[in-house]
């Protein structure tokens, strides 16, 4: 039995028990875990499982995956307190969105990059004249209209460097 979590079983009970007011065993599966001076921890996950539900699910489990679970519970009970309908699957969705619109607006300044070296590459092959404002050289940011304007990494790296 892992005694890390626990400092004396007489004089410092851990926090499930605190919270459940009830005396805390030596062999207590919560002790480990639920440290006394993290008793909001505890706190959330009776709240959300229900400390039947927990114990039965850490003595189910063997000893060296439950540290793993409890971190899990601990993380999906905090979720479930902050949005109670979505819980953990509600930020997945927000980074998931996050991710989306990162990918998007790298895959605009990767095209402006290569847009950019292409009217390079012409305006040095064509001896040095100026390409104009056809269609064709127009930066391929500048051909989405969008309420929000989108910085691209190209026009950051140019920025960055004149704050210089």
């Amino acid at each position: 039995m892992k005694e890390s979590g626990r400092k004396q079983s007489a004089a410092s009970p851990c926090a499930a028990c605190k919270l459940l007011r009830r005396r805390c065993a030596q062999d207590c599966v919560f002790a480990p875990y639920f440290p006394a001076d993290e008793p909001q921890k505890f706190a959330s996950v009776h709240k959300v499982f229900g400390a039947s539900n927990v114990n039965k699910m850490l003595q189910e489990l063997p000893e060296h995956q439950r540290g793993d679970a409890v971190s899990s519970m601990v993380y999906e009970a905090n979720a479930r307190v902050r949005d109670p309908v979505y819980g953990c699957v509600g930020a997945i969705s927000s980074l998931q969105q996050q991710i989306d619109h990162l990918q998007t607006q790298l895959a605009i300044a990767q095209a402006e990059v290569v847009h950019m070296r292409m009217r390079q590459f012409s305006s040095m092959s064509s001896g040095g004249g100026t390409a104009g404002n056809s269609p064709e050289n127009v930066s391929p940011s500048s051909r989405h209209t969008q309420t929000q304007p989108i910085m691209s990494l190209f026009t950051m790296d140019i920025l960055h460097q004149k704050s210089k």
